[in-house]
């Protein structure tokens, strides 16, 4: 029975053993990590255990949990939600991505990063109301000492990756303080990708902030149904100077968090 128990045990290492965390970080040319969590094993897994713990901005991953305060505060009534665009009706000339500068509906804005919209948002919902959500669900530093109204891509607000899974988590058991009804909603406008056997639900993040690019890809893939239903957590952050060129850092966000669940084995 001892024998037994031992070879069990060790089963989950010699899985983990096969997975290679840093390949795909080496072959993008970009430092940073990636933090799991196995939902049904409770258990954390760290391609840097630092770095893990250390907070930068959120960027645009902060829409997700922006998503839920929008519609509990009633801001947004729904996914459909359109929010007006403040400025000239000549759009050519605003930004790098022109065609998200347009009456909006949430969920475009939160599918095609329109942080515009956010911030539109969120000047609506006012900072006491922000630091009162993120107290209860424990999101990040809660400095929101930024003067205008994007404080999650410039300033001082910070999260750590496994803080992002932590809230993540919490989000899919739905235990923060939102109803029923706008956790669907932004589950639904999450998805970003469906396989034969999993769904991925994630938002991607960017801001140029202090001098650095700092990227990420947030969220989670839940794979088969019912009893044999599984569900993997992660955060990838990716870190450089600005002064150093990579064309494939937006790209790599994503690239290296599949080359890892494929490694896995928990997507195709």
């Amino acid at each position: 029975m001892k024998k037994l128990v031992l070879i069990m045990w060790c089963l989950p290492f010699i899985a983990q053993a096969q997975v290679d965390l840093q390949k795909p970080f080496k072959e993008c040319n970009i430092p940073g990590s990636i933090t799991l969590y196995d939902y049904q094993q409770k258990k954390w897994i760290f391609s840097n255990k630092k770095d893990a713990q250390y907070a930068t901005l959120p960027a645009s991953t902060f829409k997700i949990i922006n998503t839920l305060i929008a519609l509990e505060t009633k801001t947004a009534k729904n996914e459909n939600h359109v929010v007006k665009w403040p400025g000239s009706t000549d759009t050519v000339k605003y930004g790098y991505r022109p065609s998200i500068y347009h009456d909006i509906s949430m969920k475009e804005a939160f599918q095609k990063s329109a942080g515009w919209a956010y911030v539109e948002m969120a000047k609506k919902i006012g900072k006491k109301t922000y630091r009162r959500y993120l107290k209860k669900c424990n999101y990040g530093n809660v400095d929101l000492s930024q003067k205008d109204a994007d404080f999650w891509n410039f300033g001082s607000f910070a999260i750590s990756p496994k803080n992002q899974v932590e809230v993540l988590k919490a989000i899919y058991e739905e235990t923060l303080p939102f109803s029923k009804r706008n956790y669907k909603i932004l589950k639904k406008i999450m998805v970003v990708e469906k396989g034969k056997n999993y769904v991925i639900r994630a938002k991607t993040g960017w801001t140029r902030d202090g001098g650095k690019d700092t990227g990420w890809w947030v969220g989670y893939v839940t794979k088969g149904q019912g009893k044999n239903k599984e569900v993997y957590f992660f955060a990838t952050r990716l870190i450089k100077p600005r002064i150093v060129k990579n064309k494939r850092f937006g790209r790599c966000r994503k690239t290296i968090t599949k080359d890892v669940l494929k490694q896995m084995g928990i997507i195709d």
